[in-house]
């Protein structure tokens, strides 16, 4: 990492926690040990404009960057400058997904331009106050699937565990967007975490548990720590997955502590990456730590129309997060929530990025696009036709480059 474009600043206190405390949480653990945090010149540049009262200490404490993320539209008005279509929506965005933005994610905005790709994906505008084609505030009929609240049980070996409804950060697109933030945000108390263990616990069945909400990076490490012990003491889980926003929105949470203590777990996780301009060297650091751990990684992204809808996008994102070892996963087509009309593309876009990945770069960037089919339908992977048909026993197939090959394939024979 080229140091002349960061600075290094030592951790030096802890500030308190973002949210009332859960009365069933120990109390807080003693501060950690001081680490080096990298602050990269364009967030340096940001703080000092716009939080010239915070420290180092404070921008590189991650409760501190939740306590101070924008909320309203004062504060969205400090650092950015709002089209109308912006400041309207802001102000009638009601019981509706709130706004919620870290400082260090701001920092990343083009403050002048409404369709900056990460400003587009956090900025609500009007076309979210309205209902498309087929849009449903649960589209994907989650609660249907869910036998216990907190709890989805779709797919035979696997449970969605969800633990809190509070983010980081709040996507436009969110598919628990009728969920998060909307009663006040907090993490779930012990009460209704027994009950999806105790579901679990009862489903021999069930070996693989993703948790999620919210964001579970958002609560504090002996919270998590406590809820992934009580995970694997459950003999048939196998394999346990976090899903989170947070290396990508507050690289500052990835402290030594956490990723040891996601490790000791054998947790996996599970990060949601949008676009190249993530790719910041505080989320290098912060991916580094988390791969140096040994904590395995895949990265999660959502096919945003004017965000990463082309190939040199997707591609720039996909390699980065190999050179930090983030292996991508899935790539999403944008799920028809109530008011993503204008954030969705066409089906046949992902599958053109997708024809214009396979083969062209190597096959670790090269994700498995997928459609969450609506009403419980389940993950679809979808592939460019690669089929053209069968001459003979040949079955003929087009490669990365359009040429069609034949590849010997007999149909079965009777003894078969």
């Amino acid at each position: 990492m080229d140091d002349s474009l960061s600075l290094r600043a030592r951790r030096a206190r802890r500030a308190p926690l973002p949210f009332p405390p859960n009365p069933s949480v120990a109390p807080a653990e003693p501060p950690p040990a001081a680490i080096d945090l990298v602050v990269s010149e364009r967030a340096e540049e940001f703080r000092a404009r716009f939080y010239p009262e915070a420290t180092l200490s404070d921008w590189n404490d991650w409760t501190w960057q939740l306590r101070n993320r924008l909320r309203r539209l004062d504060d969205v008005l400090r650092v950015l400058v709002l089209a109308e279509d912006e400041r309207k929506t802001i102000e009638r965005i009601g019981g509706r997904l709130p706004l919620g933005v870290t400082p260090y994610y701001a920092s990343l905005m083009d403050p002048l331009d409404a369709l900056d790709p990460i400003r587009r994906t956090m900025i609500p505008v009007g076309s979210e106050l309205l209902r498309g084609l087929g849009e449903a505030d649960d589209p994907l009929s989650e609660d249907a699937d869910s036998p216990v609240p907190g709890l989805v049980h779709r797919y035979p070996d696997r449970v969605l565990f969800l633990v809190t409804n509070f983010c980081a950060t709040y996507c436009r697109y969110c598919t628990r967007a009728r969920m998060v933030g909307h009663t006040g945000e907090h993490h779930f108390n012990t009460a209704q975490f027994q009950q999806g263990l105790d579901y679990i616990a009862s489903h021999r069945e069930i070996r693989d548990v993703l948790l999620s909400g919210g964001d579970p990076l958002t609560m504090r490490d002996e919270r998590l720590d406590w809820l992934l012990g009580r995970l694997r003491a459950i003999p048939h889980v196998e394999f346990v997955r976090v899903g989170s926003k947070v290396p990508a929105v507050l690289p500052q949470r990835i402290t030594p502590a956490l990723v040891t203590m996601l490790r000791r777990h054998k947790a996996w996780l599970s990060i949601h990456f949008m676009h190249p301009d993530e790719l910041t060297p505080e989320v290098e650091q912060a991916c580094e730590r988390i791969a140096d751990a040994g904590v395995p990684t895949g990265s999660q992204t959502v096919l945003i129309r004017g965000v990463n809808d082309d190939v040199a996008t997707l591609k720039r994102l996909t390699h980065g997060l190999l050179k930090v070892r983030v292996r991508p996963y899935y790539l999403y087509q944008c799920d028809p929530i109530s008011g993503s009309e204008h954030l969705r593309t066409r089906v046949q876009k992902g599958l053109e990025i997708m024809a214009g990945l396979q083969g062209h770069t190597t096959g670790y960037a090269v994700p498995t696009f997928v459609v969450d089919g609506p009403g419980g339908a389940g993950k679809i992977p979808l592939f460019p036709d690669s089929i053209v048909g069968r001459d003979g026993d040949y079955l003929l197939l087009r490669n990365y480059a359009g040429e069609v090959t034949a590849y010997p394939d007999p149909p079965p024979r009777h003894d078969d």
